[in-house]
């Protein structure tokens, strides 16, 4: 039985692929392989070929699997089996066609007997780019995924690369003050505690600790003194230039050689702190008792609930804030907690004799600590200022001089670092009397950061 096969325009199999796919939008073998899957579902149900359209999709699709016939490699037909007769007779009749040629001849027959097959494809198309399309969309999504992570740790490499930095200045500066200063502290100790080498050690560390913190505050006055062009002459200075022009450096030597000395007066500031911490007013006010202090974990949660109650501050680098909370008629201690992010604070506590004008909690931010200034002889303890009536000439007419008495100040919590990023740090105090509590946070030692300060305060019987 002679078939007639689809005419297929002569081309190359390269030439046959590209020009299947612009037609059908999708590469030669995905449209061959639904095209098969469509004639064996829907032949005989949705469709009804002739016997020689069958043939022909026969003989396609053998020469598609196995190439050109080959007679001696096939097993023979029975006498009876006239299907199988017709079958070969259609393959052979295909010759020497390629696959890629007989993938194009099934796809042009089926297209041509059947409408219904080109709106399966377009369907099979629409489905295939939007498959394609949202893996597009989730490679890109991948992509800014991955480039997001890269930026945080990059940002995270940063932080901690000046976080280290930040350290390696501030140890640098301690180790040169501690090389300058232990056989002073050493004999200081010796006399104080000269039985007891642990006590000996921790006096020690206080007055080093001390020592540091002096040393940051006197370079923050100087430069803000230096910014305002304020002349000093260098017997009023710390002898600091050298040493705080190389802070700001990265060489191993920070300290100028020569010695940075602590007076006498220096070390009778430390007497009172190292037998406890409390300091008594030596003008007849009562004494003052020990403060608790604790820590406790929950650091996020205490955060959080700071913030909900408006608790929350930021200590810029170089600053003191002081919180002021006066004694309440109707409780006798007060309490405290805090915390911070990322990075540590210096805490201490005073008690001011004062009778506040009012109950509320203020906030009194300085560039450094101002109460303890007023410890110094050139800041006395009275204020002087020219109002009413006078009859001195030189004061000016009609004006007289008055003299204003500061609070007297005691001591309760000296100032000292506190871990208080990794917990939170809290504490209470007996009111000694009628006042006001200062809560020094001090950052002065912090040349470049600033500080979020989560904080509560509250009264208790």
């Amino acid at each position: 039985m002679k078939v007639n096969t689809e005419k297929i325009p002569l081309e190359t199999d390269q030439g046959i692929i590209e020009s299947e796919e612009r037609r059908w939008g999708l590469p030669l073998k995905e449209v061959y392989k639904h095209g098969l899957l469509f004639y064996k579902d829907k032949e005989g149900k949705a469709m009804h070929l002739s016997y020689e359209d069958k043939l022909k999709l026969v003989a396609y699709t053998q020469q598609t699997a196995h190439g050109p016939l080959d007679v001696n490699s096939v097993p023979p037909l029975g006498v009876l089996d006239v299907i199988g007769r017709d079958r070969r007779a259609a393959w052979q009749a295909l010759g020497h066609m390629s696959q890629i040629q007989a993938m194009a001849g099934f796809i042009h027959t089926l297209d041509r007997l059947c409408p219904s097959f080109r709106p399966y494809i377009e369907a099979i198309q629409k489905d295939f780019e939007d498959k394609k399309e949202q893996e597009v969309k989730k490679e890109q999504q991948l992509k800014n995924h991955k480039e997001l992570e890269d930026r945080v740790l990059l940002e995270r490499d940063s932080h901690n690369s000046a976080k280290l930095t930040e350290e390696e200045q501030v140890q640098r500066v301690k180790d040169a003050l501690n090389a300058q200063s232990y056989e002073q502290f050493y004999e200081y100790a010796q006399q104080q505690f000269p039985d007891n080498v642990d006590h000996q050690a921790v006096l020690i560390r206080q007055l080093q600790d001390k020592h540091y913190q002096e040393y940051i505050q006197q370079l923050a006055v100087d430069e803000r003194l230096a910014k305002s062009h304020i002349n000093f002459n260098e017997e009023d200075t710390f002898e600091t230039n050298d040493a705080k022009k190389d802070c700001n450096s990265n060489d191993t030597d920070i300290i100028d050689s020569k010695e940075i000395q602590v007076s006498d007066q220096f070390e009778s500031e430390y007497k009172e702190d190292s037998r406890g911490g409390d300091s008594e007013p030596d003008d007849g006010l009562p004494g003052i008792d020990e403060a608790r202090m604790w820590c406790r974990g929950s650091v996020e949660v205490f955060k959080q609930s700071a913030r909900d109650n408006g608790g929350t501050l930021t200590v810029a680098h170089g600053e003191t804030v002081t919180v002021r909370v006066p004694t309440h008629s109707t409780a006798n201690a007060i309490c405290w907690e805090f915390a911070t992010d990322y990075y540590d604070i210096g805490f201490g506590l005073y008690f001011e004799w004062s009778k506040s004008p009012t109950s509320e909690v203020t906030i009194h931010v300085s560039e450094s600590d101002e109460e303890g200034d007023c410890d110094d002889d050139e800041y006395p303890d009275e204020e002087y200022t020219i109002e009413g009536n006078s009859r001195d000439p030189e004061m000016g007419r009609g004006k007289h001089l008055v003299v204003h008495t500061r609070p007297m100040v005691s001591l309760v919590v000296p100032i000292y670092r506190r871990d208080c990023h990794t917990e939170v740090y809290a504490g209470s105090h007996t009111y000694p009397g009628e006042g006001v509590y200062l809560l020094k946070f001090d950052n002065t030692y912090s040349l470049w950061r600033s500080k979020t300060l989560y904080y509560k305060v509250y009264y208790t019987q």
